[in-house]
């Protein structure tokens, strides 16, 4: 919690330094990297509506928590059957008590990306998708990217 802090209060300071001072005509701005110090990180691919493969998913991520506290970053990456987890109206047997643990455990810093193009074969929306859901284009390109960030890939 502190390093997110300490994160933000970073990028505070440099937005505002990015107002106040002029930038060079010749530089150009695509992506600001700031320095992750979390220790470890883990991307969990959620790719079925199962119950019991849900539940393994939210408990291991949960237990990944309590045991690194702010030293873990973790996304669960849910698209395919498994996106139906994020969603308000889910079109699958979806258990409420699972919906609550995702609010849960995002709470607690854990991410889920909810994949784009899931979403267009479901015909739903953002706002179809439970708040504690980040859209991201291609599900499976955010998980090789994250693995390309160093995120340990967990697959059930």
């Amino acid at each position: 919690m502190i390093n997110k802090l300490k994160t933000t209060v970073f990028a505070t300071i440099v937005f505002s330094l990015m107002i106040v001072l002029p930038m060079p005509a010749s530089a150009h701005h695509t992506e600001t990297h700031f320095e992750d110090t979390t220790k470890h990180k883990i991307v969990y691919q959620l790719n079925k509506a199962d119950t019991d493969y849900i539940d393994h998913i939210l408990f291991s991520a949960g237990e990944m928590l309590r045991k690194y506290g702010d030293d873990i970053h973790i996304v669960i990456a849910a698209f395919g059957p498994g996106l139906h987890l994020l969603g308000k109206q889910p079109g699958r047997l979806i258990k409420p008590f699972h919906q609550q643990r995702v609010q849960s455990l995002a709470s607690y810093g854990v991410e889920f990306h909810a994949c784009g193009n899931t979403m267009t074969s479901l015909k739903w929306e953002k706002k179809d998708l439970l708040d504690e859901a980040t859209v991201v284009r291609i599900g499976v390109d955010d998980v090789m990217k994250l693995q390309e960030q160093g995120y340990t890939y967990i697959s059930w």
